[in-house]
C-alpha cells in the first residue's frame, strides 16, 4: 500500500498531465467540401495539403465551379481555381490549412478567406518558387480586408 507522501505526488502528477492535456487540446478534424474542376491538378494538391493538416474532405468534381462561386457570393476580383465549403464559411483559391482553421475557430464575422489567383509557393501550387501573397478575407457584399500575409 503506497504511503501518504507517494499517493500526493502521484496524485499530483495525474493532475499535472490532465491539465496539461486540457491546456494543449488535440485539433478537431474540420470538415470540408471542395469544388473543382476534375482535370485540376493544383486543386488536388491543394485537397492532400487539407488532408495532411487534419481536415476530413469532401471533394466534389463539378463541371462548372463559377456556379460554385456565385452562389457562394465569392466576389470577382477574388476568384481562383476552386471553392470550398466550410460550415458557414467559404473558401475561395490556395489558403493555407492553417489559416482556415484560425479563421472557423475564431469564429469570424466574414463570409470567408481567399488567396486570389493562384500564387507560386501556396498550398497546391508549390514549384520550387515562392512569391508572396495575401489570404485575404471578405464578407458577403464584398467587402475585403487582409487576414494574412505569406
Amino acid at each position: 500500500m503506497p504511503s501518504r507522501r507517494q499517493f500526493l505526488v502521484g496524485s499530483a502528477a495525474v493532475a499535472a498531465s490532465l491539465i496539461a492535456r486540457r491546456a494543449l487540446p488535440a485539433e478537431a478534424p474540420l470538415a470540408i467540401t471542395v469544388y473543382k474542376d476534375p482535370a485540376c491538378e493544383c486543386c488536388a494538391r491543394w485537397v492532400k495539403h487539407l488532408s495532411a493538416h487534419g481536415f476530413v474532405v469532401a471533394a466534389r468534381d463539378v463541371g462548372n465551379v463559377d456556379d460554385i462561386k456565385r452562389t457562394m457570393n465569392v466576389p470577382p476580383a477574388l476568384q481562383s481555381c476552386h471553392t470550398a465549403v466550410i460550415g458557414r464559411y467559404v473558401v475561395e483559391g490556395h489558403v493555407p490549412a492553417d489559416l482556415i482553421r484560425r479563421f472557423v475557430t475564431e469564429k469570424s464575422s466574414w463570409a470567408g478567406l481567399a488567396v486570389p489567383g493562384m500564387p507560386n509557393g501556396s498550398p497546391g501550387m508549390e514549384d520550387g518558387r515562392t512569391d508572396p501573397y495575401t489570404v485575404v478575407a471578405f464578407d458577403r457584399s464584398g467587402k475585403t480586408r487582409a487576414y494574412a500575409t505569406r
